[in-house]
């Protein structure tokens, strides 16, 4: 037997007390008929209590009540197998954790602001399954697709610039790595939301583009930092806070390169938005583009679905109410 509502059973030891209170009621009232007149004087006045009856009736009401919180608790028995079809857009989003997202152009710094907004945008998503795929100079899946959101969070909220010790940025691997997630065969309408500053120190990103394209995968690109640029902070052997410096010890200067992302989501008639300040365009992309595509359904599962019997505890309390208010607890003469 399954419960639907389990946390009423909180209303059980109402039973216990209801005992004892109808205990200290019937001594009270007997007590006050006494003090009134005589056993004699009450029996010939009709007024004497047939005490059977009196805790058949109080029995009666708690018994009710019982059945009334076994309806509040609604209990299942009995099932039956459904075919449950669950649709949704399959999204792979790869985040950059290179150094560079370390700049703090946007605070505290790009990383944990792509981290902030993305976690913002599992709030809008409606049955969607989403993937996670880290980059720097090379690519990896993080989390596979799921619909499972509180399980993708705890990847989400583990990301770092150390996940790959690998220095750059391989936003064609990153893609590349993005079509690799996606299910082999699957008719399901695909996106990657490409979150980087853009700055791309390994192959061409356009034919990743292309290639996505081919297998009718949009990419959508988020920039992330300002046009400008800022300088990357980091910390020394001291865990002081000192500036990234190169090989030839020049001081590094992290710059947005907002073209590349513009022909990356244009190949693959995505969109790019850019996230200057906290103005993000995530939720804005996924309501006004990814949430429109069709939905396809991925998934289809038999689900046991029990079946609802609170109306049988709810039939028998009222049936024992209506008795117990026909009843008295009178003695006859």
């Amino acid at each position: 037997m399954n419960y639907g509502n389990p946390n009423y059973l909180y209303l059980l030891p109402a039973i216990p007390l209801l005992i004892i209170g109808y205990i200290l009621v019937f001594r009270k009232k007997m007590k006050d008929l006494n003090k009134f007149a005589s056993v004699e004087l009450l029996q010939k006045a009709g007024l004497s209590i047939n005490k059977k009856r009196q805790w058949l009736k109080a029995i009666l009401i708690i018994v009710g009540v019982l059945f009334l919180i076994f309806t509040l608790i609604e209990p299942k028995w009995g099932y039956h197998w459904e075919e449950v079809e669950k649709k949704g857009i399959d999204i792979v989003i790869a985040v950059d954790t290179s150094r560079s997202m370390l700049a703090d152009d946007v605070k505290p710094n790009r990383l944990e602001v792509a981290k902030r907004e993305i976690e913002d945008l599992l709030n809008v998503l409606e049955g969607d399954r989403v993937g996670l795929v880290v980059f720097a100079g090379s690519a990896f899946i993080y989390c596979p697709l799921t619909s499972d959101y509180g399980a993708f969070r705890l990847f989400l909220n583990d990301l770092n610039t150390n996940i790959i010790p690998l220095g750059g940025t391989a936003i064609a691997e990153a893609i590349r790595k993005g079509i690799s997630t996606f299910e082999a065969n699957s008719k399901n309408h695909k996106a990657i939301i490409l979150i980087t500053d853009g700055e791309n120190h390994e192959d061409d990103p356009l034919k990743a583009a292309s290639m996505a394209k081919e297998q009718g995968i949009v990419v959508y690109t988020v920039g992330v930092g300002k046009k400008d640029g800022s300088y990357i902070k980091v910390k020394d052997e001291s865990g002081n806070e000192v500036l990234l410096k190169d090989r030839q010890g020049q001081v590094i200067k992290s710059r947005l390169d907002e073209i590349t992302l513009n022909k990356i989501a244009l190949e693959t008639g995505g969109l790019y938005t850019p996230a200057y300040g906290t103005k993000w365009g995530l939720e804005k992309i996924y309501k006004n583009s990814i949430a429109k595509i069709e939905e396809s359904t991925y998934k289809t599962q038999r689900v046991k679905r029990y079946v609802n019997r609170f109306q049988i505890p709810l039939f028998i309390a009222v049936v024992l109410v209506a008795l117990e208010s026909f009843l008295s607890d009178r003695k006859k003469l």
